[in-house]
């Protein structure tokens, strides 16, 4: 988010022993009565180890002002949060009324989703940023809110970079399997490269492998999983798993395994996110890292970018006021900024941008954002192929051919 940023904005998240957690700001568990058009269900991905803690802290700023409209929090893990969706969605009594995940377009070609016009003033829609808007629409309806967007870039051990001899951060495939050898051989337990090909988020590492075979996964309305761009990124990725350059069975490996080991100076390189930067901050002080642009099989620049997102489901419609008042609420400069720095994010809105242009991540991400491309989260068959991505990929570094799976996520698209 997992990605999602998500991507999918990946994995994403972060907090993976996490299983299920309910507000504790005074509104009771389970879910929302839907008889009580004031009483709102919210179901979230934990994005870090504070996610809960920001969210509660905004439910309780908002109860202040809003003693009529009880909100009942619900935070999953990334690798879980798909299956609860799918099972709360078989009742109308437990869909949430506001939700927080990647892929929105479902939902909204199912009619399940208020537009976002509906439940968010005028002045929230005219604050965010353009291209992030138009990745909620469909066919010029707005759908969904982004929350805020992600990208990747290369973390590297400047430490392990001396002790192999290193000089400089790859810039194409080819350099950055020779760099990753080279940190192996270090011994130790060290792996050169992390490739996060597990359940949780394989598309966003995977994206950045076949974006950068010029690759992508829609062509207009059309999914496009199984192109020669799509497979020649597949098949570097697997070549350097074969190379012995990556952590142990990569097939099987988190995203958040990946970024706690490099933490702790057990990885030489890894695609990271935003709130990478904080982590290192708050884990590791002391390791020795830095950033350059993701490596492309031409050395030309190109990345992930991830705008995961907000929506509200209609239901019996009783509740859009109430769901309104929270959303606006939310998205008001002021909560809105302090939420983004927290989980050290990018903002999606102008005032958010503007509040935040001295931020380290702003700073550190915002100057890539135009190499990036997105998950084509406004197609309806992409949560399918995305699903299918997650469950298939990670195959192919035990063993599984690349085309064979690609073909195979491909037919998810029917």
């Amino acid at each position: 988010m997992k990605h999602p940023l998500r991507d999918a904005f990946s994995s994403l998240i972060l907090a993976t022993g996490l299983v299920l957690a309910v507000s504790s700001c005074g509104f009771g568990g389970g879910g929302s009565d839907d008889s009580d058009p004031n009483t709102l269900s919210f179901l979230a991905p934990v994005y870090s180890d504070g996610t809960k803690a920001e969210w509660d802290k905004i439910i309780g700023d908002f109860s202040k002002q809003n003693p009529d409209i009880k909100v009942t929090l619900q935070t999953e893990s990334w690798d879980s949060i798909n299956d609860v969706v799918r099972t709360k969605l078989q009742s109308k009594s437990t869909t949430p009324d506001i939700l927080n995940i990647d892929a929105y377009s479902t939902y909204a070609t199912d009619g399940l989703l208020y537009p976002a016009a509906d439940v968010v003033d005028p002045s929230v829609i005219a604050d965010i940023q353009p291209g992030f808007a138009k990745n909620a629409s469909i066919t010029g309806t707005q759908w969904a809110l982004p929350l805020f967007a992600s990208a990747r870039t290369l973390f590297y051990n400047t430490d392990l970079f001396t002790a192999a001899g290193v000089a400089a951060p790859p810039k194409t495939w080819a350099e950055l399997t020779d760099d990753a050898k080279r940190i192996q051989a270090l011994g130790n337990g060290v792996s050169g490269y992390g490739l996060p090909l597990g359940s949780e988020e394989a598309q966003g590492e995977t994206s950045i492998w076949t974006f950068g075979a010029g690759g992508n996964w829609s062509d207009g309305d059309r999914i496009t999983v199984n192109t020669p761009q799509n497979l020649e990124g597949v098949q570097a990725m697997k070549a350097i798993a074969d190379a012995g350059a990556t952590e142990p069975n990569p097939g099987a490996t988190n995203r958040a395994d990946v970024i706690n080991a490099f933490i702790q100076g057990k990885i030489g390189m890894i695609e990271g996110l935003p709130p990478t930067i904080g982590q290192i901050a708050q884990k590791n002080p002391a390791l020795k890292y830095t950033t350059a642009p993701s490596p492309t099989k031409s050395g030309d620049p190109s990345t992930l970018g991830v705008a995961d997102h907000l929506m509200a489901f209609k239901k019996d419609g009783k509740k859009q006021e109430a769901i309104k008042k929270f959303l606006t609420y939310f998205y008001s400069p002021a909560v809105y900024s302090a939420f983004v720095s927290s989980e050290h994010f990018i903002p999606i809105t102008v005032s958010g941008a503007k509040a935040l242009a001295d931020d380290p991540v702003t700073k550190a991400f915002a100057t890539i954002l135009p190499s990036a491309r997105f998950y084509p989260s406004n197609n309806p068959k992409w949560g399918a192929v995305q699903g299918a991505i997650r469950q298939q990929l990670g195959t192919v570094t035990q063993g599984a051919d690349p085309a064979a799976v690609l073909q195979k996520i491909q037919q998810a698209a029917s």
